[in-house]
């Protein structure tokens, strides 16, 4: 096998790897970043367990990896990944098997050297978990070809979901678990081969690493610059007002805000004005989408009409609530994946019109002919065009306003009980209601503790949630789960407001065949357009930068990557910025 095939440094999907054999670090980490202090960073995981595979899923493992993997991702690459511990990787003529060289190098932190074993015992089980198992079903079999060459023998061609599921599972030493349980709860530190290892931990309050000394991939190019702070504790935080207030005690040095609210003013603080503290935003181009959004039940009769949804969509003045509740921070989703080159922008390219065509009797004439955007309602004019058409659509659809009631022709009135555990929706939604009573909707909010809000979307006993929409990019892997029929009527998958079309799934099993860049963006592009004029949720806002708060005590590279920025883990301590500190004042 291995004389049938070619290694390589890396492996890339749709584009050729952008960093050549020998490359020597990556160009958005700083080689030459200084080692030394501490980082503190907040967690709300307990981490009741340091097993690597808990039968008790509750059971959360420690922030932070202490075992390296077999390839790293680049993060200004769109889908490229590099040997970590492999130092080549290759993939047989039929795509039915990836090989993994392992770095001669490469230790565990007890001095014994890492081998085919090792992997070979984490796929394998891996792959014999109740749960997890599932994750890594497109491997076949595991065969060891020698010491250091493992071939992982897939059921289909490999794909970048494969990949992906590689780079994000840590290898475990099969010597050190040979004569344990994995699933077993434990809080001895496991043996680990990655840059820093647990050095002392309580259990629900804090847990800290230090950088190993003698980590064996210090020099690789894709670790330079990298894992610089000596040691990096995370401590428990449950409650974000808490750990909001611990940040601006000096508790924890960085915190990334989700509320805009609190990024308007409330770290405006006398640390702030003397430069102590920094607001920054952060690229991660990897996580794309709609960061809010209404997710109807389409399963229900009453949202099952097109011209339904598109009035509930009318019926929302996104510009009334950015501006008013948000401080007009966000931005609206006017894409499924927007600000990326998977945007429907313009009319569909050829290449669309090719995927699009066949279902050409079962879409809106506009997907063809009219380049989509949500109603951007900036006047009182607009406002009353906007629910007079919402109106219209309502009455095509059968339904109309009975003495303040809208209903149908049985007397039905047109009502929707929005599900949710979090106030916060409350106060996004209570604007909405207003605009849909109007309509003659009327509209309800059910706060359901956390075990009744889960079972009953199991259930799809729901008429429609806020939740998030975004997705990796590029966004093949949660493709299917999210979209497809097939994940319609699956209690845990992402397809929330049960979207179920065929033209949907097509192009979505196109995206994940997808073998080019070109070919991919076409898919995307074209299911973006089928999504929106389609009408099947409300997206709100887009995905954006990051909102990020730290004390100015480090370091940081020139430049992020794109994609995945070194963040943390490509900061360093900088002694003179942390000296002008003065927690006393």
């Amino acid at each position: 096998m291995l004389d049938d095939v070619e290694f390589r440094h890396g492996i890339a999907f749709f584009q050729e790897l952008k960093y050549p054999a020998g490359f020597t670090h990556l160009e958005y980490q700083n080689p030459g970043a200084p080692k030394g202090g501490t980082l503190v960073l907040f967690t709300q995981t307990n981490f009741e367990t340091l097993a690597p595979a808990p039968e008790n899923t509750s059971e959360l493992r420690a922030p932070g990896g202490y075992a390296d993997t077999l390839v790293i991702r680049s993060g200004d690459e769109v889908s490229a990944f590099y040997g970590r511990l492999a130092d080549g990787i290759a993939v047989t003529a039929d795509k039915l098997a990836v090989i993994f060289r392992l770095n001669p190098d490469a230790r565990w932190h007890d001095g014994v050297p890492i081998t085919a074993k090792d992997v070979a015992y984490t796929f394998n089980m891996r792959r014999g978990q109740t749960v997890g198992g599932l994750w890594f079903d497109f491997i076949d079999r595991v065969e060891e070809i020698d010491e250091h060459h493992i071939a992982l023998h897939l059921h289909n061609p490999l794909t970048l979901n494969n990949i992906i599921m590689i780079q994000f599972t840590p290898i475990l030493p099969e010597h050190y678990w040979r004569d344990k349980d994995p699933a077993a709860s434990t809080l001895v530190p496991p043996l680990g081969s990655g840059p820093y290892r647990i050095s002392a931990l309580k259990q629900g309050s804090f847990i800290k690493y230090e950088r190993v000394p003698n980590y064996w991939g210090v020099d690789l190019p894709v670790n330079k610059g990298r894992y610089n702070f000596d040691s990096i504790r995370y401590d428990v935080y449950r409650d974000a007002t808490i750990t909001r207030e611990a940040f601006r005690k000096g508790l924890i040095d960085t915190w990334t805000e989700t509320d805009v609210r609190y990024w308007h003013n409330s770290y405006d603080t006398p640390a702030f004005e003397k430069g102590w503290i920094k607001k920054i935003r952060r690229r991660f181009g990897i996580e794309i989408g709609v960061r809010s959004s209404i997710a109807l039940n389409n399963r229900l009769p009453r949202f099952q009409d097109r011209r339904v949804r598109e009035a509930l969509t009318l019926a929302m003045d996104f510009e009334w609530q950015n501006r008013t509740l948000h401080y007009g921070y966000h931005k609206p989703a006017h894409s499924y994946w927007p600000d990326t080159i998977l945007t429907a922008d313009g009319l569909p390219s050829k290449d669309e019109l090719a995927l699009l065509n066949p279902f050409r009797d079962q879409l809106p004439e506009e997907v063809f002919t009219t380049p989509f955007r949500f109603p951007e309602l900036k006047t009182e004019d607009d406002r009353r065009d906007s629910m007079l058409r919402a109106r219209r659509l309502l009455a095509e659809a059968g339904w109309d306003v009975q003495d303040g009631t809208l209903q149908n022709d049985d007397g039905d009135p047109f009502e929707i009980e929005f599900l949710s555990t979090l106030a916060g929706d409350v106060r996004i939604l209570l604007p909405y209601f207003q605009q849909l009573g109007q309509l003659g909707i009327r509209a309800t909010v059910r706060n359901a503790d956390t075990s009744q809000f889960i079972n009953r979307i199991r259930a799809f006993e729901f008429d429609a949630i806020l939740r998030n929409q975004d997705v990796l990019m590029p966004p093949v892997i949660e493709l299917r789960s999210t979209y497809h029929s097939e994940a319609a009527f699956e209690a845990d998958s992402r397809n929330r407001a049960g979207i179920s079309h065929p033209a949907v799934d097509v192009l979505v099993v196109e995206a994940n065949l997808a073998t080019t860049l070109d070919q991919m963006i076409a898919a995307c592009r074209a299911l973006d357009r089928v999504l929106l004029w389609q009408y099947y949720q409300i997206p709100l806002h887009a995905v954006e930068l990051r909102r990020t708060v730290h004390w100015n005590k480090f370091g940081r590279p020139a430049f992020e990557g794109e994609y995945w920025p070194a963040y943390p883990d490509g900061w360093w301590f900088d002694e003179e910025l942390s000296s002008r500190i003065d927690m006393n004042q």
